[in-house]
């Protein structure tokens, strides 16, 4: 079973993130090892710093106005290993151990399995 390792930023990093006018930022998580990124979720300025401090992913949900920590319900849970954030401070990057089945909620392993194009999408294989 992976480990919560709780990352140590400082009040300067903290202050560097930039949320938008509704107290959020973007906060990208990629797969340790592979790269893949496995999802895209809202974080605010505590999501942030629970999931710093206790080496989980904790988000913002903007439909159910409600924190959630990734996995409490599903069991795929997110340990993270690194966690940046860009040049600008208004997008979050964080590379985690992910457990059990994947990170999306359809049940893929990534929230990013359909492609653009002729042959990706529900109508793949048409002749139309």
């Amino acid at each position: 079973m992976p480990e919560s390792i709780p990352i140590t930023a400082t009040d300067d990093q903290l202050a560097a993130v930039t949320f938008n006018e509704d107290g959020l930022v973007p906060a990208i998580v990629q797969e340790q090892g592979t790269g893949q990124v496995l999802m895209m979720a809202w974080m605010n300025a505590d999501s942030l710093r629970s999931s710093l401090e206790t080496g989980r992913t904790w988000f913002w949900s903007r439909s159910r106005q409600e924190y959630w920590c990734k996995g409490e319900t599903s069991g795929d849970r997110q340990y993270i290993r690194e966690a940046y954030y860009d040049c600008d401070g208004d997008t979050l990057l964080f590379i985690v151990e992910q457990e059990g089945k994947g990170a999306c909620h359809t049940g893929n392993y990534s929230c990013f399995f359909t492609a653009f194009g002729p042959e990706s999408g529900p109508d793949s294989g048409s002749d139309d």
